[in-house]
């Protein structure tokens, strides 16, 4: 079975996709998903075998008389790979490989293969080979490695881009890596990531004070062009899945006298592997310390309502359930179904609709994104020196001043403020603050 994934393609690999349902559950989504992933990995799909199982076999998954007919199916289509939208255990993909006697990957080995061609700055790399790692380590005792003719780091490389998929990543060239020094690589791979994300605290540290927003979404929902359409930041947008791994953080002035901090995250996808979301958490923490999330929907994928529940399963597991989210529903511009789209809008309330594309709605966002800054407008009473112009200047840039009265030394000014802009109020310490009413 070592030669199934020892043998290096140039060639773009011929796959079967596999779905096995249980019948109790829910039914799959045809494998349209998992047909993405695996074009985006650079194979060629030629066949998607679906199945209703009673339950899942411990040796096979799918069950010995569903295997054999997998492996009819093998011969039939001259297919290089088995790809399932299961996660496997490695007994089983083991036992798989040799009735189908191909290669045989499950959702989790396909997406951190994706991950690893998609890698290019440092942090991204050592975070994709610590996630394949921890994904590797249990694997090691009962099934060979596939990290056997790995070479480089990372599939961004040369060497790392010829292997055929699942074999792109990290890993010395070696025909076999015990437990020992794979453990040893992932604790040099902690050690280094801890002091990136130190360096990476110091500069959240450094943006106190500023109102920090962060885009979320499931991958591909354009997250990366509303960026670049709002500030310019010339981040890579491409139409398809995890085109950007890296975190950009940029300014922008949605209203006048507001200035605040987007940044665009990794791309969410639905049963994201544990160890990337493990292995990005630090990349994710910019949504972890976002004063609001932009979540930005594909309401012209039929699946949105699903990308949405997957999005929120992410953000709940890194933290993020209970953070003020702001619902972007963007390609408004190639919506089919209008209804679909009413119905979304119904379900999200308060929800923006807009296409980052041509840029319709964008101003509807700026409105929804400075109220959001700016909290419960108050009406204010403010007694200052007449010296201290900072006073002023802040009410007429941050607010809206209504009266202005000036007694002796000083002037007393009743504006309108955000509740969110109080504390930055005081700290220019006019003499009165009173609240006249909410």
């Amino acid at each position: 079975m070592e030669k199934l994934r020892q043998t290096l393609r140039v060639r773009k690999e011929r796959a079967i996709l596999v779905g096995a349902v249980l019948r109790a559950g829910p039914n799959g989504d045809d494998l349209a998903e998992l047909t993405a992933l695996a074009e985006s990995a650079g194979a060629v799909v030629v066949d998607r075998f679906q199945q209703k199982i009673r339950w899942i076999n411990a040796s096979t998954y799918l069950g010995s008389g569903k295997a054999k007919q997998l492996a009819a199916r093998v011969k039939r289509f001259n297919a290089d790979v088995v790809i399932f939208d299961n996660d496997l255990s490695p007994g089983q993909i083991r036992e798989l490989e040799k009735i189908a006697v191909v290669k045989v990957l499950d959702r989790s080995e396909l997406i951190l293969d994706i991950f690893a061609t998609r890698a290019k700055t440092r942090q991204a790399k050592l975070q994709v080979e610590l996630a394949q790692l921890e994904y590797t380590y249990p694997r090691l005792t009962r099934m060979w490695s596939h990290l056997d003719t790995v070479a480089g780091a990372g599939g961004a490389t040369a060497a790392g881009a010829v292997g055929g998929i699942g074999t792109r990543g990290t890993g010395e060239q070696q025909l076999e890596i015990d437990r020992r020094l794979v453990s040893k690589r992932i604790t040099e791979l902690k050690r280094e990531l801890a002091n990136i994300d130190r360096r990476r605290i110091r500069e959240i540290d450094g943006r106190k004070g500023l109102f920090k927003i962060c885009l979320v979404g499931y991958t591909n929902a354009g997250k990366s062009t509303l960026l670049n359409t709002l500030t310019d930041a010339g981040v890579l947008v491409e139409d398809r899945l995890f085109a950007t791994l890296d975190t950009r953080t940029r300014r922008w002035s949605p209203a006048k006298g507001v200035e605040v901090l987007v940044s665009d995250t990794v791309g969410f996808v639905k049963d994201l592997p544990h160890q990337l979301v493990a292995s990005f958490k630090a990349t994710l923490e910019e949504a972890v310390n976002a004063d609001l999330l932009i979540h930005v929907v594909d309401v012209a994928n039929p699946d949105a309502l699903r990308q949405i529940e997957s999005v929120k399963s992410v953000l709940a597991e890194i933290g993020c359930g209970e953070k003020p989210v702001l619902a972007a529903l963007n390609k408004v511009d190639a919506v089919r179904n209008i209804g679909e789209l009413e119905m979304i809008e119904t379900l999200y309330p308060g929800s923006v609709s807009i296409s980052a594309k041509t840029g319709f709605g964008l101003d509807k966002l700026a409105e929804a994104v400075t109220s959001r800054y700016k909290g419960d407008e108050l009406l204010l009473r403010v007694v200052s020196s007449q010296s201290n112009g900072k006073v002023q200047s802040f009410l007429r840039a941050h607010g809206r001043v209504v009266n202005e009265q000036y007694a002796d030394n000083s002037i007393l000014i009743d504006a309108r403020l955000g509740r969110n802009q109080l504390g930055d109020l005081k700290r220019l310490h006019p003499q009165i603050i009173e609240i006249v009413d909410a």
